[in-house]
């Protein structure tokens, strides 16, 4: 599928979304937050500044469902990190075998559905952390309302890096035409939620 220009421009802004987030949205964090947080925005704008170059065909890449779990897993990291203080450990050490995982049943012939489960599994625990933690901070108050933003950006990581992923699986839930058309408007629209909703949060 062709990338039109409206998809070029969206991608640029996500990525000048991105690197601001890098320089200066989360240059006050502390050590592994902003290690996190650098490693998912830094990988969001490489990303897309692949795309713009070469298209949609670098998502063919064997390599994109590993990559596309390095984001969730280190945002929802950082969020962790932050917030929840005796998840600390357990969440890294999950994030860890995680990605480990995902990698390992990527990268070597697996049998049955173990690749797809494991997909499942880790991204899911990802996303959950992403899109609840941040609504219930706001809720309750520990965080300023707009941090919710951050869980609807988790929302949308969700949806897109599932169907993306399950699209390299070979098991897609919606049609290859439709994830393109709809992924840079998705990850438009996540990463201005996150920039707003840890800036202002």
């Amino acid at each position: 599928m062709k990338m039109s220009i409206l998809d070029r421009i969206l991608l640029l802004v996500t990525g000048l979304l991105a690197a601001y987030q890098i320089a200066f949205v989360i240059d006050d964090f502390s050590a592994l937050p902003l290690v996190a947080y650098t490693i998912a925005f830094g990988v969001l704008l490489v990303s897309g500044l692949l795309m713009i170059l070469l298209g949609f065909e670098v998502l063919d890449s064997p390599v994109v469902v590993i990559v596309t779990t390095i984001i969730p897993l280190t945002l929802s990291l950082g969020i962790v990190w932050q917030h929840l203080a005796t998840f600390r450990i357990p969440y890294l050490v999950f994030v860890i075998i995680g990605f480990l995982a995902i990698a390992i049943t990527r990268l070597f012939p697996m049998p049955g559905r173990l690749p797809t489960l494991v997909l499942a599994v880790v991204h899911g625990i990802a996303g959950i952390t992403i899109f609840l933690l941040p609504t219930f901070l706001s809720i309750q108050g520990v965080t300023k309302p707009l941090f919710s933003l951050v869980g609807v950006g988790g929302a949308l990581i969700g949806i897109g890096g599932l169907a993306l992923s399950f699209l390299k699986a070979g098991k897609p839930i919606l049609s290859k035409e439709l994830i393109l058309k709809i992924l840079p408007v998705i990850l438009f629209l996540m990463t201005l939620c996150f920039v707003v909703g840890f800036e202002y949060g």
